[in-house]
């Protein structure tokens, strides 16, 4: 079977690293790359992207630029969190034939939030004989995904609580600004009134994919969001947290039925290095039913490997897919990869020092 060809649009910490979980993977090939970033424009994909071998990928400041001769299938785009920001990329890349998978976090179920758009992008989708998937770890696995399937070994589901404390230090400037990380808390609190920190980007998409699986509906979904204040100094590749400063974002989502009572409690304490002040990061599903279900996954699935590996591994569900706009419980259940024959996972060569 010919590898699936795939381009590359956003370089920065989770583009980078799908593009170096790609060629760990079977049956993937990269052909083309974009970047918003002029430095990285003319460059080898292999060299923006921090490995030791070029690719012979030119990085494309657009899309038509980046786009071989021979053409594409599919667009890994990791530029932005909010449905209205990747909308017209999306649109851009499905009207040039490629399915597309993209991290932004809306996008995860962006019936919720953004329908008039989801409508746009699914009647694109479907025009041009393609499938586009909003995915992570979070939306996309975590607080939904792995949910709904636990729910598979229960007769009734009355309410779902989960919570998933996790570490912000493998992302980005995009992520870590969105959860105000290395602000004052007065500039934290401003955001949040202006819009420019949004938290954590999902929990209505989350909690409207999982409703959607079981059945439910959902009257209300109500947010609380407060900053994560720093007793010590903290540093990332891409920001400093004085002590005063904030490390993070405290979120709490609920949903509602008609009749007032909730039915799904999600919360997700996130911030840079917790574990510089005690703070164990885990994942935890509790599921209240016939029988009770409950999860603990102590560490986090990390973050950055998570969503870069679950945005990978769906490449082929993806690409099988029949055309229109799609969530991640309309996929078969996710599954790593395997490595092409002679290469280990860390993508070496087998047997060589």
């Amino acid at each position: 079977m010919d590898a699936i060809r795939l381009v590359h649009w956003g370089l920065g910490a989770m583009g980078a690293g799908m593009v170096r979980l790609v060629q760990e993977k079977q049956g993937l090939r990269s052909v083309g790359a974009v970047a918003r970033t002029p430095s990285k424009h003319g460059r080898d994909l292999g060299e923006v992207a921090g490995l030791k071998t070029r690719l012979g990928v030119s990085v494309a400041p657009a899309l038509r630029q980046a786009l071989p001769p021979d053409g594409a299938d599919l667009v890994l785009l990791a530029t932005a969190s909010f449905t209205r920001d990747v909308a017209p990329e999306i649109i851009e890349a499905a009207s040039a034939g490629l399915n597309v998978i993209t991290i932004a976090e809306e996008m995860a179920f962006p019936w919720r939030s953004q329908p008039e758009l989801a409508r746009t992008i699914d009647a694109a989708a479907r025009e041009h004989g393609v499938t586009v998937l909003g995915t992570g770890i979070n939306p996309g696995f975590v607080l939904d995904t792995l949910i709904v399937a636990l729910t598979g070994a229960c007769e009734r589901v009355d309410s779902i609580r989960a919570a998933r404390i996790n570490d912000l230090s493998p992302f980005g400037p995009t992520v870590l600004r969105t959860q105000g990380v290395g602000t004052t808390p007065e500039e934290f609190a401003r955001g949040l009134d202006e819009g420019t920190i949004a938290g954590h980007v999902g929990f209505p998409e989350s909690m409207a994919m999982i409703a959607r699986a079981l059945g439910w509906h959902l009257a209300e979904i109500r947010e609380d969001k407060e900053p994560i204040i720093a007793n010590v100094a903290r540093e990332t590749p891409h920001v400093k947290v004085a002590p005063g400063m904030v490390a993070g974002c405290r979120q709490v989502g609920y949903g509602y039925s008609q009749d007032g009572r909730l039915l799904i409690k999600l919360e997700h304490p996130q911030q840079v290095q917790p574990e510089a002040e005690g703070v164990e990061t885990g994942d935890y599903i509790w599921i209240e039913g016939r029988p009770p279900v409950n999860l603990t996954i102590k560490p986090e699935i990390p973050g950055g490997i998570g969503t870069i590996a679950v945005a990978v591994n769906v490449i082929p569900l993806v690409v099988a897919h029949p055309p229109g706009l799609i969530h991640m419980t309309d996929l078969p259940l996710p599954r790593s990869i395997p490595a092409p024959a002679g290469v280990a996972a860390s993508g070496r060569q087998e047997g060589a020092v």
